[in-house]
């Protein structure tokens, strides 16, 4: 059974930046063909998909937050990290990191950590 668990301080300031990190246990962020995803859901709204990070160490991430997004990982904790840079009051959301599995026309989400509430607020 495979377990993500993000941590990370809970409350920021604006211009700082956010980093939070995820620890996967029952599994190893380098197997093949998993990409490990960061996720967060403003509140009141849906779901947005912010970066992953292959198991090949290559990132990607949403066009919207490339410029503010940096994905890393560290292979011998088996944990991956979200930098978010120059945060803003609209970053405030709950976020999720979590195990996502690529088709050529399909993805699945198989594996979520319970996610943690990051409030930016002066």
């Amino acid at each position: 059974q495979v377990q993500l668990q993000e941590s990370g301080p809970g409350l920021l300031k604006p211009s700082q930046t956010l980093s939070l990190t995820c620890t996967v246990s029952g599994g190893s962020i380098t197997t093949t063909y998993y990409y490990w995803s960061w996720i967060r859901q403003p509140p009141g709204k849906g779901l947005e998909w912010m970066g992953a990070i292959a198991y090949s160490g290559s990132t990607y991430y949403s066009p919207s937050l490339k410029s503010r997004t940096s994905i890393s990982r560290d292979t011998s904790k088996n944990q991956f990290t979200l930098q978010l840079s120059s945060v803003t009051p609209e970053d405030t959301a709950v976020y999720y990191c979590a195990r996502v599995l690529y088709g050529s026309n399909w993805q699945r989400l198989d594996y979520w950590g319970q996610g943690t509430q990051v409030t930016v607020s002066s």
